[in-house]
């Protein structure tokens, strides 16, 4: 069976301010041909497939139309992400056209979606992004009888450990059937870029690959690099991001990753470069520098322009943006000048909790205690899940 994983198209999202609706379109016209050409059986998009909870009126469109096309070539396979509503994405998923699944139920996720080919049987295990929060007490096992049980632990890998003993629990009650889990999650072993929300709860966020055991490919969003996680069986990849959404993500190759699923359940990866709309990249000197012609290769590139300068250059944006038009963000760090030592950037891979913790230890003069940084973690969650739920 030929399937075509891909995830994190974050529909909707731009760039330093510039909008990327029309480098989406292209993509998914990609995708579409790509679909076509290599005759794959099953499309399976791992979460994140908007950007916001609530997108925009044309981002829906857009959506609709690509799954669509999509679906009038193959059989597919959606899950939401962390950046999506589950229930809004999932509205109406009964009423879909045959060959297009949405799977956003957390009672439902054992309930596979079963694509026959000539070996046999294959199920499509669809698992919503799971935030322990909101799903730890619908996740625990009942006690004998029954009953309720006690919640599960407060983590990432108790509630993703609990729905895969759930998914392992379907799968023996079909005997001869290979398996493919759809995911969304930060699993032990990937390499974050600065573009992937923060998911930690409790101050952790990751998931041990071994929860993982008994399937035969694990087809992962979250990550926007694409990467083979864990060793050995079963395969588990991030097909990654099909566009790169920040400057971190400028080394990065867009793909998608095209998986062939043998009768034995072997599995082999071709990955599929994605268009590139236009290339990122970052360039550091003196404004002399930078001015000289000694850049042109990257004039057409979307630039991180870093000015090093000791002192600020006047008109220092209008100067650069005439020079590069395309550069999205002038960032001036001056050479030769003393910087107090307890001053640091904060980047956007920064751990906001020890932000925090910084910012006390600076406005007491003493480190943070265990309660406050207790304080400060659940004051950030419970932000964070406003922030989600609007």
């Amino acid at each position: 069976m030929r399937i075509l994983h891909t995830s994190d198209w974050h529909l909707g999202r731009t760039l330093h301010g510039v909008d990327l609706f029309d480098h989406h379109r292209a993509f998914l016209d990609h995708l579409v041909e790509l679909v076509r050409e290599r005759e794959v059986d099953v499309v399976v998009v791992a979460g994140d497939v908007y950007d916001r909870a609530v997108p925009a009126v044309p981002v829906v469109s857009l959506l609709s139309e690509a799954l669509g096309r999509l679906s009038d070539l193959a059989t597919v396979v959606v899950t939401p992400g962390n950046h999506d509503s589950a229930v809004r994405l999932g509205f109406a998923a009964e009423l879909l056209r045959p060959g297009l699944h949405i799977l956003a139920s957390i009672d439902r996720l054992a309930e596979p979606v079963v694509v026959d080919d000539d070996a046999g049987p294959v199920a499509f295990y669809g698992l919503p992004y799971l935030d322990p929060d909101t799903v730890r007490a619908r996740l625990a096992p009942r006690d004998e009888l029954g009953g309720e049980a006690e919640a599960l632990a407060r983590s990432h890998e108790a509630v993703m450990g609990a729905a895969l003993d759930r998914v392992r629990a379907d799968l023996t009650s079909r005997p001869g059937t290979r398996s493919v889990v759809v995911a969304h999650a930060f699993v032990q072993g990937g390499a974050a870029s600065e573009s992937e929300r923060d998911i930690r709860v409790g101050g952790v966020d990751l998931v041990p690959s071994a929860v993982f055991a008994g399937v035969d490919y694990v087809a992962l969003g979250h990550l926007h690099g694409a990467q083979k996680v864990g060793s050995g069986h079963p395969t588990i990849r991030y097909s990654g991001s099909p566009l790169a959404f920040s400057f971190g993500e400028r080394g990065h190759v867009k793909s998608s990753a095209l998986v062939d699923l043998d009768a034995s359940g072997e599995v082999t990866v071709e990955l599929i470069p994605t268009p590139v709309p236009r290339r990122l990249a970052e360039v550091r000197g003196d404004l002399a520098e930078l001015l000289d012609g000694r850049y042109d290769e990257v004039h057409d590139a979307w630039l991180r322009v870093i000015v090093t300068d000791p002192v600020h250059p006047e008109q220092l944006f209008a100067r650069v943006v005439e020079r590069f038009p395309h550069a999205l963000a002038v960032i001036h760090e001056p050479t030769g000048v003393v910087v107090a030592h307890e001053r640091r950037a904060v980047t956007p891979e920064a751990d906001p909790i020890e932000v925090a913790a910084d910012f006390v230890d600076y406005a007491t003069g003493g480190a943070a205690t265990e309660a406050e940084i207790a304080v400060l973690r659940s004051a950030y969650e419970s932000a964070r899940a406003t922030e989600a739920s609007a």
